[in-house]
This record gives C-alpha cells, structure tokens and sequence, in this order.
C-alpha cells in the first residue's frame, strides 16, 4: 500500500504512533499545495484529515483530495464533538470520520475498514440522476435528457452539490463556502453568474430545475412546500 497523506503537519503525536504502530505508511502535509507537491508516484493511497484545530485547512485539503486528478477514495477525518454539525452537506468529502481524542484502536478499525472496503469491491460510476439529470460522479460528465451538457469544473461542482440536495434552500453564501471552499474570497456574484450559466446550459425546457427563492439564495428542484415558497 502506498503513503498516506496525514493533515496537519506536524500531526498529532498520538495520531502518528497509531500509524507507525499499525504499519502504515504515511507523510505529514500541511496544505493542498503540499499535498499535490509531495504527492507519491501511484497517489495517494488514503488521508487521515485532523479537522478540529484548522477546520478551513482540513475541509480545503478534502476538497483538493477529491478532484478528479487525485481522487482520494480513502480519506478518514477527525472531529471534535462540536464539529459534528460540519459534516452535514460535506458527505462527498470524507469516507468516514472519528471524534477526538480518539482510541487508537478506534481509529486502526475505521482506517482497515475503508482498506478493506475499496480493496474488495468493483469500481462503480456513482450517479446523481434527477428529472432527466444525470451527473456521472466518477468522469465528470453530464447530461439532459440524454444530451451532454458541456460544463466548466466549477459549473459541474455547483450543479452536483445542489443536485445531490434536492428542495434545500442555500443562500449564495452558503454556497460560496461549500462549493468554492472557505478559502475562496469572491463575492457572491460569482453565484449569480455560474447559476445563469447553469440554466442556460440545461436549456429552457429544464433552465427551472435551479431556482431562485426571493431574498435567500437558490434551490434545486422542487420543495413539498413549493406551494408557499417566494419563488421568481
């Protein structure tokens, strides 16, 4: 098996004699940068991700991990008990997690787990499919009604991450820190933008699959409460 990537670097003490002591291999990374700079020949075989001290740098080096150039399918992270609520709409990023302080053993089993898991089972192309979207989630393609759609990275991103919640409303906000990453500084412009890029691509037939809920933000799909909602 080759190296894991370790996040932060220096990692914690009791994290690395954990490994060592399971015999993993592993390297300590301190950013996505140094992630990709030091990344191993064959990838990276999996990445133990300590989100409760650097929560934007952990939650920065999981989305790197999971771009189609690199796309880690091992990847545990570590969270305190109050960061339990940042798992939430963040399920694409991680394969598993553990709280801290953790049990080494604890951590050994979930980490042999996923090992296990990729290592026994058939690659898969993961679908999102929604009223005749399709989002193949393991080439980056996508399609209407059986017709490519022809998307930027960013573009297919925002369209799976509202794909994959359908009838949530998120504020522009929100959407700029989950799909563009708390270490994106644009204004939420750049939402307005890729979302009429989205709906024209999607053509008029489906342009209203994305839409706009009045002084809030944008929704995917329809709610149960459509009925009610200040929609335009």
């Amino acid at each position: 098996m080759d190296a894991l990537a370790v996040f932060p670097d220096p990692p914690p003490p009791e994290l690395a004699r954990t490994l060592d002591v399971a015999g993993y291999s592993w390297l300590s990374v301190s950013s996505p940068e140094d992630a990709a700079k030091n990344e191993p020949p064959g990838g990276w075989a999996g990445a133990v991700v300590v989100a409760d001290a650097d929560p934007d740098g952990a939650w920065a080096l999981c989305r790197a991990m999971r771009k189609k150039d690199r796309n880690v399918t091992r990847l545990l992270v570590l969270v305190s008990g109050r960061q339990l609520g940042d798992l939430e709409l963040r399920d694409e990023l991680f394969d598993d997690f553990c709280l801290t302080p953790f049990h080494p053993s604890e951590v050994e089993a979930r980490l042999r787990h996923l090992v296990w898991r990729q290592g026994t089972t058939d690659v898969r192309q993961d679908l999102v499919e929604y009223t005749g979207l399709v989002l193949n989630l393991d080439t980056y393609q996508a399609s209407i009604d059986s017709r490519p759609i022809d998307l930027t990275y960013m573009e297919y991103e925002l369209l799976k991450f509202l794909a994959q919640n359908p009838g949530k409303v998120f504020t522009r906000e929100t959407l700029l820190s989950r799909v563009w990453g708390y270490e994106y500084y644009g204004g939420a412009r750049t939402v307005d933008v890729h979302i009429r890029r989205l709906r024209a691509k999607l053509g008029e037939e489906h342009a209203n699959l994305i839409q706009t809920v009045r002084s809030v933000g944008y929704r995917f799909g329809q709610s149960r409460w459509s009925s009610a909602s200040p929609t335009s």
